[in-house]
């Protein structure tokens, strides 16, 4: 199945370590939302907005890595399945299920987030601007 990163698991080595099947595609644009920072967690999250990308990582997951991830991000209760089309394929991914307001991510966290950005060659500035909310 094809998933999209576009926090912590952007980091190729923590999503190897995660999902052991996993392999990264290619980078690919998600359009109309915007990355955020939220919940006690400080995690990475995306909401629906206009004329706005997340930019993260397209990977071929396996069965047993989807259900890795549903663990590691608390699915369903910090997070819930969303599913869009990529050029006809049906991709996963997760959003936060409460919608907090914005709490800055912790640094250790952020640098997970970054050296991610670093692995898929992701522009930063997108990161970058998510911080400033």
């Amino acid at each position: 199945m094809l998933y999209f990163a576009y926090g912590s698991n952007l980091n190729h080595f923590q999503m190897k370590r995660r999902c052991k099947d996993s392999i990264f595609l290619k980078k690919i644009n998600l359009k109309d939302f915007r990355l955020t920072f939220r919940s006690k967690y400080r995690a990475a999250d995306i909401e629906p907005k206009k004329n706005s990308i997340v930019p993260g990582g397209l990977f071929e997951i396996s069965k047993s890595d989807e259900k890795k991830l549903d663990l590691y991000e608390d699915f369903p209760i910090l997070y819930k399945k969303f599913y869009f089309e990529y050029y006809g394929k049906k991709v996963m991914t997760y959003t936060m299920v409460r919608k907090t307001p914005f709490k800055f991510p912790t640094e250790r966290y952020l640098n997970v987030v970054t050296r991610g950005y670093e692995d898929c060659n992701l522009d930063k500035d997108y990161l970058k601007k998510a911080l400033v909310t």
